[in-house]
């Protein structure tokens, strides 16, 4: 599949970016917008005050002009101060709208306001003047018909005789009728009746009406004059008014056209921000569809290769299968005849040949030998990659792990003068929990390698510990080093420093990737240090674990105990796998004990009723009655039959704790797969009343888990009788090829219950003979939930694995 890169992330980046500009841009857009509109607002509020104090202005202006009109018509003295009160009022209301306006022909405007203000009020005092001097007119006429009428009653005279308000008068006026009054008064007898005679009193009031008669005249032409001021000041005052308020009405007409352009101002200001709230919205929709479709687009692209990667991944994986198969099935095809080869090259080597035919048997032994080494190194590699390595955590000496190689490689190179120097700190001398087997195989790997590219000088191991938690191993060497721009190449698989060294030193290139992948899954690390013509370093530092347990010993000294009861006992035996059931009852057999078998445990309880017996062991994953309802069903047997005998339980359950089988009745437990030694061993623990243990095997068998199967432990069981050995054999390959029919034909039928039964009863005797990938593959089918697993691909890897077996079984038989 052509790989194809993903831009899905920066295109998404790249999307939340643009939506994001897009945002900020709208933003400083709405903002300076919304500035501009609030001070709009403002402009537009203040034009509204404006407006209204204009209008207030137009009111008091109309009352002012009211309360001048009263004023006029009534020469009142209270009017007048109230006009002046209301005028101040306007003055200042004028100087308050002065501090707002805006500009300076506005300013001018409101001062020639004020202006004619003032003239106005000028013009209504001159006015009240004027009103008063036609007042002293009347006055000379009130007098000459009071004259008229005090022709008939002369006496002393007074202003109050004349006029009603003397004070009221102008001062000519008063001066007139004063003398007038006084003249008057100068001719009156001074005898008490104050009466004339009819001619004086004519005399005296005929000249006193001439008088008057010429003020009359003299006032009369003034009164003309009057009248013709007062009509100019009225028509001035008018004019004053009509300016006044033609003033006002600039300063509302340019107040309401400012605020009409406001107004304006803001629909656009509005107008603006919807086309830039409108835009933003269909340019964000357009940038999230456009972006949507690339994103859709490219997850489509990926699902896409997501499909075709699983694909690839799943042929991928059935090709390692078939590799590893592949490999597993030509390794061990090899192992046979490349054993008869190096076999009998050994022979034809120590034998009677001549320098030529020597050198033609050295040639096939270190081939040979090679291509056994490959074929291991193909195995070990073919594991590591299927991840079915398994660790071992088990108390070893490491100088011993450390001489035991050193010596071993060195007895290989014998012919080359090299010393081997072995530092081993003292805290070793103390043992350490670990995988033996894979530390003596990393170190024998690399040591080989040290004394292979070495040819004089020295090689030192040394081991020291780091912390409480690390310990490192460096293995040095005088070789010929390694370039370091070809340093990494030799942890790589099929990879050498340069390719002088496979035509002059030969091997796969397999031996350091192995062992750094072990390593790695030790929890270690391996590093190089090299300069090339001088030597190298490798450096391996793993997990430090000191045994802190005694259990071992324990075991030996229980195994060392010699046996103290010999009597010979009568043995029930039963177990569904007729296999483990023979072999069974062959150990006891041979150890002269009396035994009942049964693959049945109901034909089993028939017979303990009528057969007397010492011991029980039952298996426990039995069809129909398992162990535990067996022992139920024992317990229920009458004393006579059943006094407590001992049972043991053969089981290859691990998820069940002793305490259960303890609370069940039964004695001990037996782990399969076990060996005739511990059986042995629990019984006789019985016997002697000691305590008892769970039961397992301790051996530790230092195999890689690639081997195919060991019949070391069926052997002990048959006491190394080849004859018993080959019968068990033959049985076992019978009863599996049914058993494997029947599992066929239950994982067509997706039958998971029967599936489970059958791979337990023929799990044991492949775990017996140590067929640990076999048994692995049972251990699946034995799972609880099948659905996990594939059961076609599982049985087909078990029926292959199975033929390869029962091939090598058949040449064993």
């Amino acid at each position: 599949m052509e790989t194809k890169r993903s831009y899905t992330a920066i295109k998404v980046l790249f999307s939340y970016v643009a939506l994001l500009a897009l945002v900020v841009t709208v933003g400083w857009f709405l903002y300076s917008e919304n500035v501009v509109y609030n001070k709009l607002e403002d402009k537009i509020a203040l034009e509204k005050i404006k407006i209204l104090r204009v209008s207030r202005l137009y009111s008091n202006v109309y009352k002012t002009e009211s309360l001048a009109r009263q004023t006029i018509q009534n020469n009142s003295e209270k009017d007048f101060k109230n006009y002046l009160i209301e005028t101040d009022s306007l003055r200042k209301r004028i100087d308050t709208l002065k501090q707002i306006v805006t500009t300076e022909y506005q300013k001018k405007l409101l001062d020639s306001v004020t202006y004619f203000l003032a003239e106005k009020t000028e013009n209504i005092k001159q006015l009240r003047e004027i009103k008063n001097k036609a007042d002293d007119e009347t006055s000379v006429n009130n007098a000459i018909d009071e004259i008229t009428k005090m022709e008939f009653n002369l006496r002393k005279l007074e202003l109050q005789d004349f006029t009603k308000n003397p004070n009221q008068l102008g001062s000519y006026q008063r001066s007139v009728l004063q003398r007038y009054v006084d003249y008057l008064n100068s001719n009156i007898p001074d005898d008490s009746t104050n009466t004339l005679s009819k001619k004086a009193s004519d005399s005296i009031l005929a000249n006193s009406k001439k008088l008057l008669s010429s003020v009359k005249i003299k006032a009369e032409k003034k009164k003309e004059s009057l009248n013709f001021e007062e009509n100019k000041l009225l028509q001035n005052e008018i004019a004053i008014s009509d300016q006044l308020r033609k003033i006002l009405r600039i300063i509302e007409r340019e107040i309401i056209i400012n605020s009409i352009k406001n107004n304006s101002l803001k629909e656009k200001s509005l107008k603006r921000v919807n086309e830039i709230v409108t835009a933003s919205a269909v340019i964000g929709l357009l940038l999230t569809v456009f972006f949507s479709i690339l994103i859709v687009s490219d997850y489509s692209k990926s699902q896409l290769y997501k499909k075709q990667l699983e694909i690839a991944n799943f042929k991928t994986k059935n090709l390692l299968k078939s590799r590893e198969q592949l490999i597993s099935t030509v390794s061990h095809d090899l192992k046979t005849p490349l054993s008869t080869i190096v076999g009998y090259s050994e022979l034809l080597g120590n034998s009677d040949v001549n320098t030529k035919q020597s050198y033609f048997v050295k040639n096939i032994k270190n081939s040979s030998e090679y291509i056994t080494q490959l074929v291991q190194d193909l195995l070990d590699f073919s594991q590591i990659e299927a991840g079915k390595i398994s660790i071992e955590k088990v108390p070893f000496s490491l100088p011993e792990i450390i001489e035991d190689v050193a010596r071993n490689i060195q007895t290989v190179y014998k012919q080359k003068d090299i010393d081997l120097i072995i530092n081993v700190d003292e805290k070793f001398q103390k043992r350490i929990v670990g995988d033996p087997f894979r530390l003596k195989q990393i170190l024998t790997n690399i040591v080989g390698n040290a004394y292979k590219f070495t040819e004089e000088g020295h090689i030192r191991i040394a081991a020291y510990a780091n912390d409480d938690q690390f310990f490192t191993i460096s293995i040095q060497d005088t070789g010929i080093g390694i370039e370091k721009e070809n340093q990494k190449l030799v942890f790589e698989e099929f990879a050498q420093a340069n390719e002088g060294i496979e035509k002059k030193y030969g091997g796969t290139g397999l031996g350091l990737s192995i062992c750094q992948k072990i390593i790695s899954i030790l929890g270690g690390s391996l590093s190089l240090d090299s300069i090339f013509g001088k030597g190298s370093t490798f450096i391996i530092q793993l997990p430090l674990l000191f045994d802190s347990s005694q259990g071992n010993m324990a075991l030996n000294e229980i195994k060392s105990k010699p046996s103290k009861n010999t009597k010979k006992q009568t043995f029930i035996v039963v177990d569904d796998d007729i296999n483990l059931l023979n072999l069974t009852s062959g150990v006891l057999k041979q150890e002269q004990h009396q035994v009942f078998s049964f693959t049945n445990p109901a034909k089993a309880l028939e017979t303990i009723k009528s057969t007397p017996f010492d011991f029980v062991i039952t298996d426990i994953q039995m069809p129909e009655i398992d162990g535990f309802l067996f022992l139920e069903r024992l317990r229920e047997l009458p004393e006579t039959v059943f006094k407590n005998q001992p049972v043991i339980a053969l089981t290859g359950r691990t998820d069940l704790d002793l305490s259960v089988y303890k609370n069940a009745g039964f004695t001990t437990v037996v782990k399969k797969p076990y060996s005739p030694k511990i059986l042995l061993e629990t019984i006789q623990h019985i016997l002697d009343h000691e305590e008892v243990l769970v039961a397992e095997s301790t051996e530790t068998v230092n195999k890689s888990d690639s081997q195919l199967y060991s019949l070391e432990t069926l052997k002990d069981f048959l006491g190394q009788d080849e004859s018993a050995l080959k019968e068990v054999l033959k049985s076992f390959i019978e009863t599996t090829i049914e058993n494997i029919e029947v599992l066929k034909t239950a994982i067509k039928e997706q039958n998971h219950d029967e599936i489970k039964s059958i791979a337990h009863r023929i799990a044991p005797m492949f775990k017996q003979i140590q067929s640990n990938e076999i048994g692995e593959l049972l251990k699946d089918l034995e799972k609880e939930d099948l659905n996990t697993i594939d059961l076609k691909t599982t049985f087909s890897d078990l029926e292959g694995k199975i033929k390869i077996l029962f091939k090598e079984l058949k040449q064993e038989i």
